[in-house]
């Protein structure tokens, strides 16, 4: 049974260079999400979103590779869109006004049925706080700019501000800050952390 991977089919979108930004057109897909406000650090909302998303996403991958139609796929990374109703809270790091939706990707093959059928058997199993907050929709992000961080999160900000300088040259900014986290920081060394930082572009 082949495996599909979604970071290798959409290289453009998921294996950007450390070197230079580069712009991407981002189309109409569908993620498992779930909204939440403060410092992913210390609020027990996000370890229950985190739970949530990838509980589901593996119970939807293993329904599908077992059931009659045996697709095998990698489950994608987890996402995360960051912002604050001041953004001035971003500049003096005060976390506890961030508001984040985390997410995770989902093959087109992965409809609402399959899903509802996964949030079913995971409530059935384990009683997940996040599980209630979860949604499934359709995001369009549209054309963005992106570039891939090593190291640590504490770390990004220089990468961060070299973004936006390509961005605020080229037309300026929308939308919201946008991370994928490529590495298990469980596992790997801070400074081999792998994160690309995209952000929308305002219509040239």
């Amino acid at each position: 049974m082949e495996k599909i991977d979604l970071k290798k089919d959409w290289k453009q979108l998921y294996q950007p260079s450390a070197k230079a930004v580069a712009e991407v057109d981002v189309p109409p897909l569908h993620y498992l999400m779930v909204d939440g406000q403060g410092d992913p650090n210390t609020t027990p909302a996000y370890a229950e979103a985190v739970e949530a998303l990838f509980s589901v996403a593996y119970t939807a991958k293993f329904m599908l590779k077992k059931g009659p139609r045996q697709i095998d796929y990698a489950v994608m990374p987890l996402e995360g869109l960051w912002w604050a109703d001041d953004m001035a809270a971003f500049e003096t790091n005060d976390r506890s006004q961030w508001h984040w939706t985390m997410m995770i990707l989902q093959p087109d093959f992965v409809g609402a049925d399959i899903i509802d059928a996964a949030m079913a058997e995971v409530h059935k199993k384990k009683a997940l706080p996040g599980l209630e907050r979860l949604r499934f929709e359709s995001f369009t992000e549209g054309h963005c700019a992106q570039l891939l961080h090593v190291g640590p999160f504490s770390e990004e900000k220089p990468n961060i501000d070299r973004l936006h300088a390509y961005i605020d040259e080229r037309g300026g900014r929308r939308g919201k800050h946008h991370e994928i986290y490529l590495s298990d920081i469980r596992r790997a060394a801070p400074d081999k952390w792998k994160t690309i930082i995209r952000h929308p572009m305002q219509a040239g």
